[in-house]
């Protein structure tokens, strides 16, 4: 059976291994602290402010998890264990988050992923109604999804 659920501080750990368990994009630790300055410590201080996720379980295991940040409407990250991927769970956080920070009053929400549209996560934000804006922040591309009618 797969649950979805809001995260809580105690499933950062698990984010973390999610998050570095991915084949498309992935990073490692040292990756995720160099590159974003993220850490299970700064994780958990950011979710006791404007910093919210959702995390997706089967048996017990969190095999998946979304976030986003309520100060400035993006979406922060999606990860799925690659064993429980085309399984629907990416799009159920990514409901998740989205609902989530609509009702925190934006309007428009916003993301980076890549400009590769060979890869899966391109293509999946693009059938969920997000729209590729051909601004390029670093390596990736900024994407906005507006109010839904």
């Amino acid at each position: 059976m797969i649950t979805v659920r809001e995260m809580e501080l105690y499933d950062v750990p698990a984010a973390f291994f999610v998050r570095t368990s991915t084949q498309e994009n992935a990073l490692t630790m040292d990756d995720l602290k160099q590159f974003y300055e993220l850490t299970p410590e700064t994780l958990a201080l950011a979710m006791q402010g404007p910093v919210k996720g959702w995390v997706c379980e089967a048996e017990d295991k969190v095999v998946g998890f979304a976030m986003g940040d309520s100060s400035n409407a993006e979406l922060t990250v999606i990860a799925v264990l690659p064993e429980h991927e085309g399984r629907g769970i990416g799009g159920r956080l990514l409901s998740e988050v989205e609902n989530w920070l609509f009702s925190s009053g934006h309007s428009k929400l916003w993301l980076v992923t890549t400009p590769d549209s060979e890869l899966r996560a391109y293509n999946f934000y693009i059938a969920k109604g997000w729209v590729p804006t051909g601004i390029i922040i670093e390596e990736d591309e900024k994407f906005v999804l507006s109010t839904r009618q």
